[in-house]
């Protein structure tokens, strides 16, 4: 399959989230009720001590840095969307993807991406009021019908074992790792604390670029040399 696909049809992506509030203790009445619904049958932690994982639940968490990349000739050329203002970041992100990566043979690829991002962004552009672009839209689509690729899923060859992180794999391809500052523990505190979104933007666009690195590896081929690496 790999070896049939053009690396320059593909749009790399990697999403960046935090929690809609920093702490537990920030929740409205009606929402901390709703998380403690969520995590009643969890045996050996509280749902404070639960909400230090709220980034990954798109009813919790909004979306703060998405990361782009892709091959144009001999270059690879990265952009990140990242505003206070969700939507409006939703809103520029669906924007390339409606003007420029809405053919049939475009494809959208990230690590773990059908797990985690693909779902998470459809889910906050419901929830912000936009429409899905149609490379997000696979709503009564047969499986070969998604343009959707994914590192982990690829990585597994059919097999059913558990998370495969983009480090690990980095560090077994000798790729150069994209946790050489912060990693995703660390993004809400850096966001709500530190509020520093370019700093995680930066570790977006290098997780962004080991996926790419990662599929180049898969298909056998040469890695991008940083002097080829365009920041847009």
């Amino acid at each position: 399959m790999l070896e049939n696909i053009k690396i320059s049809t593909i749009l790399f992506l990697d999403v960046e989230t935090a929690p809609v509030v920093y702490k537990y203790s920030d929740l409205d009445k009606n929402m901390k009720k709703l998380w403690d619904t969520k995590f009643r049958y969890h045996q050996t932690e509280s749902p404070e001590e639960q909400y230090n994982k709220a980034g990954v639940y798109a009813e919790f968490a909004k979306v703060i840095c998405i990361s782009v990349g892709y091959f144009n000739d001999k270059t690879f050329r990265v952009k990140s969307f990242y505003f206070k203002d969700e939507k409006r970041l939703l809103q520029d992100f669906s924007a390339l993807l409606n003007e420029h990566f809405n053919r049939k043979e475009h494809l959208l690829c990230a690590h773990n991406g059908k797990e985690f991002d693909f779902p998470f962004l459809c889910r906050r552009l419901l929830i912000n009021g936009l429409k899905l672009p149609k490379a997000l839209n696979i709503a009564g689509k047969k499986p070969w019908e998604i343009n959707h690729l994914d590192t982990m899923e690829l990585w597994k060859f059919g097999d059913y074992k558990s998370y495969t992180s983009l480090n690990l794999l980095a560090n077994v391809f000798n790729i150069p790792t994209p946790k050489d500052d912060i990693d995703g523990s660390d993004v809400a505190r850096v966001y709500w604390e530190d509020k520093d979104i370019k700093r995680i933007a930066t570790y977006c666009q290098k997780d962004v670029i080991t996926v790419a690195q990662l599929l180049l590896k898969m298909k056998g081929e040469e890695l991008i040399q940083e002097k080829n690496i365009i920041y847009i």
